[in-house]
């Protein structure tokens, strides 16, 4: 099942990609999809917008190397300031997650179903 990404979430996804060490950008959505089994892709319309926004916050440096098919590439690194935030954002999604949690494990009133009373 293909899913789609709640908005705020590439960022942290970003961030925890290279919480691993440097990768170019098509090495962090390879990274993403490998990691959730091919569920979310990153498409490069919002991948690299999001590097580049990434890096003007201070949250990410950026260089030019050379990938592993000997193409020139873009490597980008977490920043001391990127890790924080990476850790900011992984307790807020730990939050959020825990308290739907909460919701989607609520049963029903007794005599409801659906919303509707039997």
């Amino acid at each position: 099942m293909q899913l789609d990404l709640l908005q705020g979430t590439l960022d942290m996804l970003i961030l925890k990609a290279l919480s691993w060490g440097p990768n170019h950008g098509f090495g962090v959505a390879r990274w993403i999809e490998e990691r959730t089994k091919d569920a979310l892709t990153v498409e490069e319309g919002s991948l690299y917008p999001a590097l580049h926004r990434m890096t003007r916050r201070g949250w990410l440096t950026a260089q030019w190397g050379v990938s592993e098919n000997n193409r020139r590439a873009r490597y980008y690194r977490l920043s001391g300031l990127g890790r924080s935030q990476l850790l900011q954002e992984t307790k807020a999604w730990r939050h959020f997650s825990d308290v739907v949690g909460l919701v989607m494990s609520a049963d029903p009133a007794p005599g409801y179903e659906g919303g509707r009373r039997k």
